[in-house]
């Protein structure tokens, strides 16, 4: 697959999951998934809301509605979404619903291999950052991409 310019991959995934209060889950995964796309894929742009939005938890109702609504917008304007799911994210599941109507492929990060939400909204599901890792590198992401537009 020709590698492009205008490619865009959005990382969604889990922040505060069930937690309480404003406390996140650690984010480190972003930068592991960002590292691995980077290397498959220079070119291209990686939206990480995290890091586009570090204080999201703390943001008033207003704000927090219009930037969740404005990362849905993109999330299907993009050329894949891969989320990481050690555990359920309502937002997450949300994205990946908005982005199977807008036809983008879905690749999962999850051990939650029977999580039926994972199940039927992933086009591909890889059960550790490895497993994602080598899926990219093997060329899996590439041909997911290629099938969807083809």
């Amino acid at each position: 697959m020709e590698v492009t310019a205008n490619m865009q991959f959005f990382i969604a995934g889990i922040i505060q999951g069930s937690i309480q209060g404003t406390s996140v889950f650690d984010q480190n995964y972003r930068q592991v998934i960002k590292s691995v796309l980077a290397q498959t894929f220079p070119e291209c742009t990686i939206v990480c809301p995290v890091e586009n939005h570090p204080s999201s938890v703390d943001y008033p109702t207003e704000k927090a509605a219009s930037v969740f609504h404005e990362h849905v917008r993109i999330v299907t304007e993009s050329t894949a979404l891969i989320v990481y799911l050690p555990e359920a994210s309502m937002g997450s599941s949300i994205e990946m619903w908005e982005a199977r109507r807008a036809g983008v492929p879905i690749v999962s990060i999850t051990p939650m291999l029977t999580n039926w939400v994972v199940r039927i909204l992933s086009d591909r599901i890889c059960d550790s950052l490895d497993d994602f890792g080598g899926f990219v590198g093997s060329g899996g992401l590439s041909a997911l991409i290629e099938d969807r537009s083809g």
